[in-house]
């Protein structure tokens, strides 16, 4: 009888050629600021396409299914690693991936998500964020939003009106602190319905105004709210990008031009902006936030770094179809 080669884990020494993708990973992310105690906040956000299940080996057959497997899931760890907090979008109902990938991040990584949005348009997905616990831990808030009724109505088309989300924002409040300072956070993450581009309009006018209001709210106890996620927002300007800042919300300038997905993922199109980091500076009578942004982020373009020779379709279910987004904060 041939030997069963046995099962590979996450956590076992990975293979040379996994280890020099690593190791060309380390040294892109080097253009990401350094964690520095006391001194910064590193936030980040990710759509990782269709996060669920996994093939626990270093390297996947073509006849694998799923094709994300141990090397492509030891990057997305190695990329997530270098934030404090990141928003994950399009985590599935399977939640396999995520398990090995915090069992990879090591004992002082946590996670909070939500159940399943059920029905076609919640497509399965949950919404999580994971934290590296040395830098940030929860500090008490955690919730779905749902809206009134009717909420869709005002200011969008009642023919086009929105009753719900498709799938439903999380809130999550986060505490830095440190030597002489202490920063309370709430981030919220939203993956917008994609469908037909009109049918987004509602869900980003009511996310708008549902976070201009809690932002009013919460000012007062000194707490700020940073929307982040997958907004399908096709480029600033369109009827979708004007509803999401209708209230005020901004998207830092260094953000505007960063590409958000693979090449190839828009077919020779413009490139969308889908994924957003945003926040209140003082307009329309809602209160800035109080954190001191440090002018600087940006996007993490992975490809022809690791998974090299695969092509963008291959790469992106192995890896993402999406670049994570990020920004830095100072605490001192």
């Amino acid at each position: 009888m041939a030997d069963v080669e046995p099962e590979a884990r996450i956590t076992d020494p990975p293979p040379p050629e996994v280890e020099a993708d690593l190791a060309r990973l380390r040294e892109k992310l080097e253009l990401v600021p350094a964690k520095r105690l006391d001194h910064n906040l590193l936030i980040g956000t990710w759509n990782l396409r269709a996060f669920g299940g996994l093939t626990e080996k270093w390297d996947a057959a073509p006849e694998d299914r799923p094709k994300r497997d141990l090397h492509s899931l030891a990057c997305i760890a190695e990329i997530v690693s270098r934030f404090d907090v990141v928003a994950l979008q399009e985590v599935k109902e399977d939640i396999k991936a995520l398990r090995h990938m915090l069992r990879s991040l090591g004992d002082h990584w946590g996670l909070i998500l939500t159940d399943v949005t059920k029905g076609s348009a919640g497509n399965a997905e949950r919404m999580a964020f994971v934290f590296d616990t040395r830098r940030v831990r929860p500090s008490g808030l955690a919730c779905e939003l749902v809206l009134p009724p009717k909420v869709g109505r005002t200011r969008i088309n009642p023919e086009r009106a929105l009753d719900q989300f498709s799938r439903t924002p999380y809130a999550v409040s986060f505490l830095a602190a440190g030597r002489g300072y202490r920063q309370t956070f709430i981030l919220t993450t939203l993956h917008v319905v994609y469908g037909k581009e009109a049918e987004r309009t509602p869900e980003l006018d009511a996310l708008a105004r549902w976070a201009a209001d809690w932002a009013k709210q919460f000012d007062a106890f000194g707490q700020n709210l940073i929307v982040l996620g997958d907004f399908n927002i096709e480029r600033a300007g369109d009827p979708n990008y004007d509803a999401f800042v209708s209230t005020g919300l901004r998207v830092p300038t260094e953000l505007q031009d960063f590409p958000r997905t693979l090449p190839g993922k828009d077919k020779g199109k413009k490139v969308k902006f889908y994924d957003q980091i945003a926040w209140f500076t003082g307009e329309q009578g809602v209160p800035a936030l109080s954190l001191t942004y440090s002018g600087r982020g940006g996007n993490f373009d992975f490809y022809d770094v690791v998974l090299r020779g695969l092509t963008p379709a291959d790469v992106s279910w192995k890896l993402s179809d999406h670049y994570p987004l990020w920004v830095e904060f100072l605490t001192r």
